[in-house]
């Protein structure tokens, strides 16, 4: 008798937030790469937030690095940071995170708050945003 092969996991749904800013140059270039990823990953939810047009929705989150993005999933946040403006390192990014939350899900557990790497108030600012989403 032959075992059945496991059942997929449904492929998670992230909030993908790009915090940028009018007058960087850099995420002027990432806009089109930024629009790029949302067409080859449309189940995800995406977000481009200027930090000074909505300076009030960001909190005490402070961007030093542009463009920054968010990762996150049911107000949990698995990436939070710097990242180069090249459309293969979003997508890498984008299925590393996916898979992280695909072996927890099929070890049955919940998605845990991931430490960040951020000091604690920035990560404190961040997770304070993803439950926005």
């Amino acid at each position: 008798m032959s075992e059945s092969a496991p059942a997929s996991l449904p492929e998670p749904v992230f909030d993908v937030v790009c915090l940028c800013a009018a007058w960087c140059g850099t995420c002027g270039e990432y806009a089109q790469t930024f629009q790029a990823l949302q067409a080859g990953a449309p189940q995800h939810r995406y977000r481009w937030i200027d930090i000074e047009d909505e300076a009030d929705r960001l909190g005490d989150i402070d961007v030093e690095t542009f463009p920054t993005l968010m990762v996150a999933t049911q107000g949990r946040v698995l990436f939070a940071g710097p990242v180069l403006p090249r459309l293969g390192d979003a997508q890498r990014l984008l299925q590393a995170q996916a898979e992280r939350v695909q072996a927890w899900v099929g070890q049955g557990q919940a998605v845990p708050q991931p430490v960040l790497g951020l000091a604690p108030d920035q990560a404190e600012a961040f997770i304070a945003l993803a439950q926005t989403l």
